[in-house]
């Protein structure tokens, strides 16, 4: 798209400008011919250029009013893309998607809101696969090792219901403008079949938000003496010793894996 924009710093636009990184990206969604891609903030269409007439369907959700105005225009009467004007932490795009579950994910995201939008998108029903371009610092968290020191509530929050790699950085110079920090390309697969229940999830997300609030703490103080878990000490016993961790363990020692077995023994 060749329409002058000035990028608004309110809604931390930063436009990628290296076509390499745009296929490469584009290639790591391993989209077929008749696959449905929603795109995130697709700006002046860096991505869409490599997605439109390569897949079956394409719903792009773009805040910028003069950007979506440009893709409104450029996709006229094309049955195959369909342009949702708003954010997307409050509009439903999934109402214009044939099928969440096998819905393919892509998008440079704003850095301020990385982590709601991550955890919007792996709200139920969550779509096959997410490649997102992310801050450099926020895919070393959702990657981070069990016991190191950038794992932490959102590296549980994200393992527990999806595996995740992170593919390859993205230095700043490839954006204009250009930003203060790298980023990197994290590719997230939701596990089919779900491996918890609607309740336990719910349960979970409780008790690691908890675990790290204290994160200095061992875990059986965090059972019994947190106000959002308060379990007795049998309770909390019983709840460890099913999730495989320890009393004394601090949160940080403890895998996602983990994590679930614990949230589910607590209900």
């Amino acid at each position: 798209m060749t329409t002058p924009h000035r990028a608004k710093k309110s809604l931390g636009q930063n436009f990628l400008i290296d076509p390499n990184l745009q296929r490469k990206i584009v290639a790591a969604l391993e989209a077929e011919p008749t696959d449905e891609v929603l795109e995130i903030g697709p700006g002046h269409g860096a991505l869409t250029d490599h997605l439109e007439g390569n897949v079956g369907r394409l719903v792009l959700v773009e805040l910028d009013d003069d950007l979506a105005s440009a893709l409104e225009r450029r996709f006229a009467g094309r049955s195959d893309v369909v342009v949702i004007r708003g954010d997307v932490l409050q509009v439903d795009p999934l109402a214009q998607v044939r099928d969440p579950e096998d819905l393919l994910v892509i998008g440079n995201i704003p850095y301020n809101i990385t982590t709601p939008i991550l955890f919007r998108l792996l709200e139920r029903p969550r779509p096959r696969r997410i490649v997102l371009m992310v801050q450099e610092d926020v895919a070393a968290r959702i990657a981070a090792p069990v016991g190191t020191r950038a794992y932490g509530a959102l590296s549980v929050g994200v393992r527990s219901v999806a595996s995740v790699d992170r593919l390859f950085g993205v230095g700043r110079r490839s954006f204009r403008p250009v930003p203060r920090v790298d980023s990197a390309i994290v590719r997230i697969d939701p596990f089919r079949p779900e491996r918890t229940s609607a309740a336990d999830e719910a349960r979970l997300r409780v008790v690691v938000r908890a675990a790290f609030q204290w994160r200095r703490k061992q875990l059986g103080k965090i059972l019994r003496d947190h106000p959002d878990i308060m379990a007795d000490d049998e309770v909390a016993a019983a709840a460890v010793a099913s999730a495989g961790v320890e009393l004394t363990d601090r949160p940080e020692r403890v895998s996602p894996e983990a994590f679930v077995r614990l949230a589910t023994s607590l209900g």
